[in-house]
């Protein structure tokens, strides 16, 4: 039983920190692009591709022995784009502003390569426990990469987090600027590759790959 609960906890904790899908398969990065130059819509996005992931991990998990090999493509992409319209539905319902900030990029979710890439490497031959929790353990790992980097394009382009302003009005009177070059696209990746560098720092062995 506890090595059950070692194991589970495990496919959490590595997702999130050494096996992370963004900084060491670099996967999912375009939604740094797209949506990190505000925090919101950068956590909504976060919530919204977790809940896919670990979602169609676990349905796809509990069907994959009913699922014929040369289609199983084609049945994950019906799971996925349900899921998504589900989420996109949701969004529009409770939080309008926000689904219209976030755009076509929700529907994009259907082609994150992190969504497909778990559900072939790992939903496809596990049960559906530990495929949830993988789902779960990927999706934070994706989470706090997109939430770091909205903070520092937010706080530092726009002087504001969620909104509210952080850097003091007197500031500003003595001559602070904003730095313009956060809230431009290129800072996104220049933020990822920043820390992918500090990643690979704390962990050596993947510098041998």
């Amino acid at each position: 039983m506890d090595t059950g609960s070692t194991k589970n906890r495990a496919l959490v904790s590595k997702a999130i920190n050494k096996d992370n899908p963004v900084v060491v398969q670099v996967l999912g990065i375009c939604s740094a692009l797209a949506v990190t130059v505000k925090l919101e819509p950068a956590m909504v996005m976060a919530i919204s591709v977790t809940m896919v992931i670990a979602c169609s991990n676990l349905i796809i998990s509990a069907l994959r022995n009913l699922i014929p090999s040369s289609i199983r493509i084609i049945v994950q992409l019906v799971v996925i784009s349900t899921l998504v319209i589900l989420v996109d539905q949701v969004l529009k319902a409770y939080s309008y502003e926000v689904s219209k900030q976030l755009s076509v990029y929700v529907g994009l979710i259907i082609t994150n390569c992190i969504v497909m890439g778990r559900l072939e490497a790992f939903a496809m031959s596990n049960k559906p426990l530990p495929s949830f929790l993988d789902g779960i353990g990927n999706g934070l790992g994706y989470a706090w990469i997109l939430i770091t980097v909205a903070f520092f394009r937010e706080l530092l382009g726009s002087g504001s987090l969620l909104g509210y302003q952080i850097v003091p009005q007197a500031f500003y009177e003595a001559g602070y600027h904003d730095n313009g070059l956060m809230i431009m696209p290129a800072m996104a990746l220049i933020l990822v590759g920043c820390i992918i560098w500090i990643h690979r720092l704390r962990n050596p062995e993947l510098m041998e790959d």
